[in-house]
């Protein structure tokens, strides 16, 4: 019985085994998957592959149709035999650590050399690209030596001519253009050995470069078109140097191949374009770099990294990272990061499309296309697209499009679409509430909203609007004393704060301050009341309440001052009591709730 439990669970560990195949060492393209899938759409497919394999793949969603059906069957086979099964040759791929980078690359070409020179310190070498299916000349692609950084571009009839100095035993040239697959050759010293092919051990190997120069007007007019082909064309071969010094881009140390080469220093004296810097970069008018700049950047015009910044990066006029922004950006009018922040923008504008976490500081405006963790400073407006959970301070406007966790202060008007913090403004605006508004006007669409009828032992009818949520209510007012000989009109505002004690009941507390017409304008007579009002609810839409209230009246009418004719000419009661040389006394207020 033991030795058939044995062999059972023998079987079973090893059909899970080959059912997973996969050894982490390996290379992605090298692990062996099994898998099974009937009439799966494509982009599935790839990913059951990736999750098999454990690693993710990335494409252009033009590679093929995403609603594309497919079966797959395969056990125990590569990932490399499993793509070009499934894409029959037409697709490229490359290795990046935990991705495999898929494009385009039906057709295929070879380099055909013409005619190759050696001498002293001196090799040339002379060819053309051609389709190996239509036997066409290719033009436009790159041919380039990687360790010698030398390159070149096919004319319009395939041809190409590069010249090498120093002693060389062998120079390998590599072709490649966008929709064909590299193919990279041998060419020994002496010219009386054929030309071999060349198994590059870096053709899966890949990295991530973004297109943001092609994107931007400003990349495209700074550097060449045939810089920008060469982009196109050798987009994943990234090499180090020390150092590079360049008047304008193309007349560099590096040649034309300073697109692909990372330096540890750049000086460039108008412009330069390079795939990045690890170290330092100083340019009197622009840097342009393909990937990422680490440490400093600084420009007297324009920085342009299409990859991470770490580190500083200051510019005359403008910064635009493709990527993520760590560090500090420096710039006189514009910041611009397509990925996330994290640390400084100061600037007279300010855009990051992803998440900001630090600070944004401008004179006129402050974007975040995701959540704010930090804090935003800005002469005019101050823009967050989700969360903030921090603050946002504006002389104008302060905006979030979805939770405000932190705080708002601004000097006309504060938005959050769910105010969970605190606003302070002339005007602040939510939909929902469950924070606190304080200013002029707060109105909460899904808020508090009443309407509240009044009477009271100075003014016999009253009305207010009160807005905003329980925990803080705005409150505008506008009454009148109907009575013979002792016309009053008020108007006012205050401030109030709902205590629930049960459905029925509940109390309030309202502090209000009001100015009283008594026929003439020429003194001010205030009227502060603060009430705890006692409510009974006997609708949804309608309660009742009455209120004990403390009077404060201050007047700046001598006390010879004669009224208006018709208007009430004492306002407090006999029994008030001098408080300061003004007036104050216990009074009463009834009314109804709307709402």
């Amino acid at each position: 019985m033991k030795i058939r439990l044995f062999i059972t669970l023998l079987f079973i560990s090893s059909f899970c085994a080959a059912q997973t195949a996969v050894n982490y060492n390996q290379s992605n393209l090298a692990k062996l998957v099994t898998l099974d899938l009937k009439a799966h759409k494509i982009s599935n497919v790839l990913q059951k592959i990736g999750n098999a394999g454990g690693f993710y793949f990335t494409y252009n969603g033009a590679l093929f149709g995403q609603d594309s059906i497919v079966n797959l069957n395969v056990r125990n086979k590569p990932v490399r035999e499993v793509l070009e099964q499934l894409f029959d040759g037409k697709v490229d791929y490359k290795e990046n650590a935990e991705y495999i980078i898929l494009r385009y690359a039906v057709n295929h070409f070879a380099i055909e050399a013409e005619s190759i020179i050696t001498a002293e310190n001196l090799y040339a070498i002379t060819g053309r690209v051609v389709d190996t299916q239509t036997g066409k000349k290719v033009k436009n692609a790159s041919v380039y030596e990687k360790r010698l950084l030398q390159s070149a571009l096919t004319d319009d009839e395939g041809f190409f001519s590069l010249r090498f100095k120093g002693a060389h035993d062998a120079i390998v040239l590599t072709a490649s253009k966008e929709t064909y697959r590299d193919t990279s050759i041998v060419f020994l010293s002496s010219i009386d050995i054929k030309p071999k092919g060349y198994n590059d051990p870096d053709k899966n190997k890949g990295t991530f470069v973004s297109n943001l120069l092609d994107n931007i007007k400003i990349g495209r007019w700074l550097t060449s078109s045939k810089q920008r082909i060469r982009n196109i064309n050798v987009p994943d071969f990234l090499t180090n140097m020390p150092v590079q010094a360049s008047l304008v881009p193309g007349l560099s140390s590096h040649g034309s191949m300073s697109g692909s080469v990372v330096n540890k220093f750049s000086l460039n004296l108008i412009g330069g374009y390079t795939a990045g810097v690890d170290g330092a970069e100083i340019a009197g008018v622009f840097n342009i770099n393909k990937t990422d700049v680490r440490y400093a950047q600084v420009a007297g015009v324009l920085n342009l990294a299409g990859g991470t910044t770490e580190g500083v990066q200051v510019a005359g006029v403008f910064n635009v990272v493709g990527q993520n922004a760590n560090g500090v950006q420096v710039s006189g009018v514009y910041n611009h990061v397509r990925g996330k922040t994290n640390g400084i923008q100061v600037s007279t504008a300010n855009f990051t499309r992803g998440l900001v976490e630090g600070m944004q500081i401008s004179a006129v405006g402050n974007v975040a296309g995701q959540k704010l963790r930090g804090f935003q400073l800005t002469g005019f407006l101050n823009l967050v697209r989700r969360d903030v959970d921090g603050f946002q301070i504006s002389g104008v406007i302060n905006s979030t499009l979805q939770n405000l966790k932190g705080v708002q202060l601004s000097g006309i008007l504060n938005y959050a679409k769910h105010n969970k913090g605190f606003q302070l403004g002339l005007v602040n605006v939510a939909d929902t509430s469950s924070g606190v508004s304080f200013g002029l006007i707060n109105f909460v669409k899904r808020g508090y909203h009443k309407i509240s009828i009044s009477s009271n032992d100075v003014i016999n009818t009253n009305i207010a609007f009160k807005g905003g949520n329980s925990s803080l209510y705005t409150i505008f007012l506008l009454g009148k004393n109907f009575v013979a000989q002792e016309n009053i009109e008020t108007f006012g505002l205050g401030f109030g704060h709902d205590f629930f004690a049960g459905k029925r009941f509940s109390f309030s507390t309202e502090l209000t301050a009001q100015h009283l017409h008594l026929g003439r304008w020429d003194h001010a007579n205030i009227l502060n009341r603060f009430q705890l009002n006692l409510q009974l609810r006997l609708s949804k839409l309608l309660s009742i309440y009455g209120a004990p209230v403390i009077n404060y009246y201050v007047s700046e009418a001598p006390t010879d001052y004669v009224v208006a004719s018709g208007y009430k000419s004492q306002i407090s009661p006999s029994y008030s009591k001098d408080i300061r040389g003004h007036k104050g006394w216990l009074g009463w207020s009834v009314g109804v709730n709307l709402f």
